[in-house]
C-alpha cells in the first residue's frame, strides 16, 4: 500500500497536464470550437455501392460529335425512375448541354471520358437560379443537382466547358461597352449545386467553364477533393473572364482537399449576397452566411485570389486555409469590402503557406456596379480575427490594407511566424487595425 500511494499521488498530479495536453492538440475552429470528425473522413466514391451503371454506349450514346443532351437527360430520368445508379461517362468525347440531376442518381466519368459542353447558350435552359449573390432567372449549368442528398461525381475524367468562344465574346462585348457585367455576355456555369446535402465531388479535371466552375448554393456537408480546376483560356487575348475555381455561396461544412486550382479570376471565392439591405429576409431573398469552410493541402497556380471573401458576400464564419502552395497567385487573402453592402467576415486563419504570391493581404473598398439603390446611409462592415500564420513566402507587397472608418472596421488580427521577402512595403501600419498582435513576424525586401 505504501508503494501503491506514492504512485496513484504522481499519476493524479499528471492527469491534468496529460489532459490539457490532449485538449490542446484537438484540431480546432478559429473559433473555438472543436473540429467535427466529418472533416477527416475522406474516403474515396465506390460507385459499386451506388446502384446500377447506366453506360452511355449501352444506350447507343457515342462519341460522335453530335450534341445528345436528350439522351442523356433521358438516361438520368430513366435511372432515377428505376431507384436511381450512376450515368457513366466511358472513353471519348461526349457533347451536351444542361443536364439536370436527380434524387439518387450520379455521374462518374472514366479516365479518358470528357463530357464537352455546348458553346451555344441556347443549349442551357433558363430557370430560376442563383448567380452573383441575387436569385433570379438565368441560364443553367452544364452539370445541375438541386434538392439532392447524396450526390456524387467522380472518376478520372474531364467536365470540359468548351469556353473559348465565351471568352472571346465577352472580351470582344467588353470593348464595345466597359459597363458590360458577367450576366450580360449570357454564359453557363461549369457545375452548379443548390439546396443539396452530403455531396461529394471528386477526381476529375474541370476545365474550360465559360462561366463559373464550381458553384455550390444553400447547401451543406459538401467536399471537393483532389480536384484539377483549369481555365485559363487560350489565345492570352481571350483569357477566360470569371471562371471562379470554386464559389461558395451560403454554405455550412465544405471541405476543399488536395485540389490544384488555376483561373482567371478567384480560386476560391465566398459569396452570400450583395446590395444595401443584403442582410434583410424582408427584402431580399436567398442570402445568407458561410459557415465552417475548411481549404487545405492544395496548390495554386495562377489566380486572382486564393481565399476571396466577396464581392457579393455578408457573413463567413469559421474559415481556415491551410498547407497551401501558390505559384503566382495575385492575392493570398483577399477581403473585398464593398460600401454599398453591410458585410462581416469573422474568424479566418491562413496558415502554413509557401511560395509566391503578389500580395500576402489585400483590404481595399470593392465599387465595381457600387449601388445604394433607396438606401441613405452607407451601412457599415466588419473584419475581424484574422489570423495569418506560419507563412514563407516571396511577395510583391506584404500589406496592402487601406484604412477607411467611415466604412469598415479592422479588429483583432494575429500575425505570426511569418518569414516573408517583399519587393515592397516591408514595413506595415499597425495603426489600421484595432487589437493588431505580432508576433515572429520577418519581412524583408
Amino acid at each position: 500500500m505504501k508503494k501503491i500511494l506514492p504512485l496513484l499521488l504522481a499519476f493524479l498530479l499528471a492527469a491534468p497536464t496529460t489532459f490539457a495536453k490532449k485538449k490542446k492538440d484537438i484540431d480546432r475552429f478559429p473559433d473555438g470550437t472543436e473540429i467535427p470528425e466529418w472533416f477527416r473522413q475522406n474516403e474515396s466514391v465506390d460507385i459499386e455501392k451506388l446502384g446500377k451503371k447506366y453506360v452511355l454506349t449501352d444506350y447507343e450514346i457515342f462519341a460522335d460529335g453530335r450534341l445528345h443532351t436528350e439522351e442523356i437527360q433521358a438516361l438520368i430520368d430513366k435511372a432515377a425512375a428505376n431507384g436511381g445508379g450512376v450515368i457513366v461517362i466511358p472513353r471519348g468525347t461526349y457533347m451536351t448541354g444542361g443536364l439536370h440531376f436527380k434524387q439518387n442518381t450520379h455521374l462518374y466519368l472514366e479516365d479518358g471520358a470528357t463530357l464537352l459542353g455546348s458553346d451555344f447558350i441556347g443549349d442551357y435552359p433558363l430557370g430560376k437560379t442563383r448567380i452573383e449573390g441575387e436569385t433570379c432567372t438565368y441560364f443553367g449549368a452544364l452539370i445541375n443537382a438541386d434538392g439532392l442528398d447524396g450526390f456524387t461525381i467522380s472518376g478520372k475524367g474531364t467536365i470540359d466547358g468548351n469556353g473559348l468562344r465565351y471568352h472571346k465574346q465577352f472580351w470582344l462585348r467588353r470593348k464595345w461597352n466597359r459597363q458590360c457585367t458577367n450576366k450580360d455576355e449570357q454564359r453557363p456555369r461549369l457545375v452548379y449545386v443548390s439546396n443539396c446535402k452530403n455531396v461529394q465531388i471528386e477526381g476529375v479535371k474541370l476545365q474550360n467553364s465559360a462561366f463559373w466552375t464550381t458553384h455550390i448554393y444553400n447547401s451543406e456537408n459538401v467536399k471537393l477533393l483532389n480536384l484539377s480546376i483549369y481555365s485559363l483560356g487560350t489565345p492570352n487575348h481571350a483569357k477566360g473572364p470569371s471562371t471562379d475555381a470554386i464559389d461558395l455561396d451560403v454554405v455550412k461544412n465544405v471541405l476543399v482537399k488536395g485540389c490544384y486550382m488555376s483561373v482567371n479570376d478567384d480560386a476560391i471565392a465566398m459569396k452570400g449576397g450583395k446590395g444595401p439591405w443584403a442582410d434583410d429576409p424582408t427584402k431580399v431573398e436567398g442570402n445568407g452566411g458561410n459557415y465552417n469552410v475548411i481549404i487545405e493541402d492544395c496548390v495554386y497556380g495562377f489566380c486572382h485570389g486564393c481565399l476571396t471573401l466577396g464581392s457579393e458576400s455578408i457573413y463567413n464564419h469559421n474559415l481556415i486555409l491551410r498547407r497551401i502552395k501558390v505559384d503566382h497567385a495575385t492575392r493570398l487573402l483577399w477581403l473585398k469590402m464593398r460600401p454599398d453592402t453591410p458585410q462581416r467576415y469573422e474568424y479566418v486563419t491562413v496558415e502554413d503557406i509557401t511560395g509566391n504570391v503578389g500580395q500576402f493581404i489585400f483590404i481595399q473598398p470593392w465599387t465595381q456596379f457600387y449601388d445604394l439603390k433607396d438606401r441613405k446611409d452607407p451601412p457599415m462592415s466588419y473584419s475581424d480575427h484574422i489570423t495569418m500564420r506560419n507563412c514563407q513566402m516571396e511577395v510583391d507587397v506584404f500589406f496592402n490594407v487601406k484604412s477607411q472608418d467611415e466604412q469598415y472596421k479592422l479588429t483583432n488580427f494575429h500575425f505570426e511566424n511569418l518569414d516573408i521577402k517583399a519587393k515592397k512595403n516591408a514595413d506595415f501600419n499597425q495603426s489600421y487595425v484595432d487589437g493588431f498582435t505580432v508576433k515572429n513576424v520577418n519581412v524583408t525586401k
